[in-house]
């Protein structure tokens, strides 16, 4: 049985994969504070499922080794930074931590076919994932995505529908279609990818033998954001952290939701137009769990900053210097490292979330 609560009302629930978010509109997310016990931990099992004993999983897990991540100092720039090489994973994304928890949890409820709304790294996540586990795929991408993402996710099978418009439309189409119906295989509503998003957490736990004093993530859906979160969270309740790292995330100017609702100290984000900018992973104009992200960066001592395109360009171009190559959306972390160091800090992790050969045209 897998047991779920509202991120929003709080419900108790067993998870159904047709019922892909509470009756009352908010996300399923895994019961608070997720489990944390370092006697669990199994080093010999690859990946993120060193995590294996911490989760409900009754079967062998379909598995490519994802996770476990190299952890690296960045010591030229400055000896407190360190970088999480996220886009060193399967399909080249941090995607593949959730994709895989997501997908491992619908696959022992009997799901034979899912579906999904991409502008990217998801969808090619789970077009992988889905074919080395026998699954179909359907993924509803913007027109406008990648042309080497959408490839991506073709040479595996999965059948695309490519929807013009905002990235917002493409979710639209996906929402219709439920409609004579289909498993919403979501990455941002499937409350199993959180379970897998939270070893980001306890990896750089384990890599550095303490907690950071900062962590630092692009913020589109903010999925990762709120792995980073759940993951310390569960470290800090059982005993293993002090305190809580600051969680900062960092949204391209052009939309910027949840920054904008941070700086006016809203509750939750209002909608934005989706405007245009090269770190298209972030291009998310109404995140559904804005609500949750906003709650944790306030908890945190963090925040949710922005960064212009010329900004942005900077920042992957010192990574490539670095010999770092990511994707415009993974270098939003470097491009406002500088704005949250503190006098006191140590250790300041930037996580790098795709890899640059996804962004060539």
């Amino acid at each position: 049985m897998w047991t779920v609560q509202c991120a929003r009302c709080h419900q108790i629930a067993t998870y159904h994969p047709t019922q892909w978010r509470c009756i009352c509109g908010g996300p399923w997310e895994p019961p608070r504070p997720l489990p944390f016990d370092h006697r669990a931990i199994r080093p010999h099992r690859p990946g993120i499922w060193r995590y294996m004993g911490l989760w409900p999983f009754q079967r062998d897990p379909i598995t490519m080794g994802e996770g476990w991540t190299p952890l690296i100092p960045l010591s030229a720039i400055d000896p407190r930074l360190w970088a999480k090489l996220d886009y060193v994973m399967p399909t080249g994304s941090y995607k593949d931590r959730g994709t895989v928890t997501g997908l491992n949890a619908l696959r022992e409820m009997g799901v034979d076919q899912v579906m999904d709304d991409s502008s990217g790294n998801a969808g090619a996540s789970l077009a992988a994932y889905a074919a080395r586990a026998g699954l179909q795929a359907t993924l509803f991408v913007p027109a406008h995505a990648s042309p080497g993402k959408k490839a991506q996710m073709r040479a595996m099978g999965a059948r695309l529908i490519e929807v013009p418009g905002p990235r917002a439309q493409a979710t639209a189409a996906l929402l219709q279609a439920l409609e004579t119906g289909g498993i919403y295989a979501s990455h941002v509503y499937n409350p199993f990818v959180l379970l897998g998003l939270a070893t980001a957490a306890w990896e750089i736990w384990e890599q550095l033998g303490r907690a950071p004093d900062a962590v630092i993530t692009p913020l589109g859906h903010g999925m990762l954001f709120l792995g980073l979160f759940l993951g310390f969270e569960a470290l800090q309740a059982a005993g293993y952290i002090d305190r809580l790292p600051r969680l900062y995330g960092v949204q391209a100017a052009a939309c910027a939701p949840l920054a904008q609702a941070f700086t006016a100290g809203l509750e939750a984000p209002a909608p934005v137009e989706e405007g245009e900018t090269i770190a298209e992973g972030v291009r998310i104009g109404a995140p559904p769990r804005g609500r949750e992200i906003l709650q944790a960066a306030r908890l945190t001592g963090g925040a949710i900053l922005t960064v212009q395109e010329s900004e942005i360009q900077a920042a992957q171009d010192r990574l490539a210097r670095q010999g770092l190559f990511v994707e415009p959306t993974g270098a939003l972390a470097m491009a406002v490292w500088s704005q949250v160091l503190r006098e006191t800090d140590r250790v300041i992790v930037l996580m790098l979330t795709g890899s640059g050969l996804k962004s060539l045209r």
